[in-house]
């Protein structure tokens, strides 16, 4: 269950985590793994904007990189060219939506924050891939996505090996955590990575054990959506991980789920709404 005391500042404003929020995936990307979320238009980008509104999301996660397995590399200018693209139009029509973007690299952090003010950055590799990562999220005071990963984007899945799972994870956010805060970093979300550098029956293993990374008494956030942990175990593809998702973000908000990062923002927000009918002490 999640602990009433959880909150994250945005916009200069407290936000109680009691109820758990609602993150909607926008890729300004041509090759993310699920083609729902890729936008490559003007009107795609303010209407996938616009839709994860509507349908009651919180927060709007928008990436320039495509981080699955078998993505190909981009170029730091061309990742904040299509970030710079997909910000100005959700800014100019949505200037109050609470924006994340979600790259690894500190350059990109910096200028997203410095143009467009963003309010989360979301970094894939807890700060692995950029020594100055955690520098620019200390000196902008940005609430900070800190995800576990092992390798990169292109090596993750062959470094799966693991003496204990839980434990390895554990111990990296205990680290990272440690250097943030001793820089004056606050908001820290933590994602355990479902996906990365991890395999189907260790992401079953991570949800199942989920609620233990409350002893860090910070937000969890649980990205699922249609993962193919989820649509290989049903021998099925992303497309009809629909209901597998729904099932999956069930047992993360029984596990202390903050925040839910997904495709379906409609089908998530009415999760939670079931979830909390049954647990209303989360409410």
């Amino acid at each position: 269950m999640l602990p009433n005391s959880i909150s994250i500042r945005l916009k200069k404003q407290v936000y109680s985590l009691s109820k758990p929020m609602v993150m909607g995936i926008l890729n300004a990307t041509p090759d993310s793994f699920y083609s729902h979320s890729r936008m490559q238009s003007d009107k795609g980008i303010l209407t996938r904007a616009e839709e994860i509104l509507v349908q009651g999301g919180s927060i709007i996660d928008i990436g320039g990189y495509s981080t699955r397995p078998t993505a190909d590399f981009v170029p730091a200018e061309e990742e904040k060219e299509r970030l710079f693209w997909a910000l100005d139009i959700i800014k100019r029509v949505f200037p109050e939506a609470i924006l994340s973007v979600d790259t690894f690299r500190a350059s990109v952090a910096k200028a997203v924050i410095k143009d467009f003010e963003v309010d989360i950055i979301n970094d894939i590799s807890g700060g692995t891939l950029d020594e100055n990562m955690f520098e620019i999220i200390a000196a902008y005071n940005v609430p900070y996505i800190l995800m576990h990963m092992r390798g990169t984007p292109q090596t993750m899945q062959t470094l799966t090996d693991y003496d204990n799972l839980e434990e390895n994870i554990i111990r990296f956010f205990a680290e990272k955590i440690s250097h943030l805060t001793a820089l004056g970093v606050s908001d820290i979300i933590l994602d355990p990575g479902f996906g990365f550098a991890k395999t189907t029956e260790q992401n079953f293993e991570l949800l199942g054990n989920l609620s233990h990374f409350q002893i860090f008494t910070r937000p969890l956030l649980a990205g699922l959506s249609r993962k193919s942990m989820l649509y290989k175990t049903l021998d099925t593809d992303a497309e009809h991980a629909l209901t597998a998702t729904i099932a999956a973000n069930t047992l993360a908000l029984s596990g202390g789920a903050s925040i839910l990062r997904v495709h379906d923002v409609k089908e998530a927000v009415e999760t939670i709404r079931i979830f909390q009918h049954t647990h209303p002490q989360a409410e």
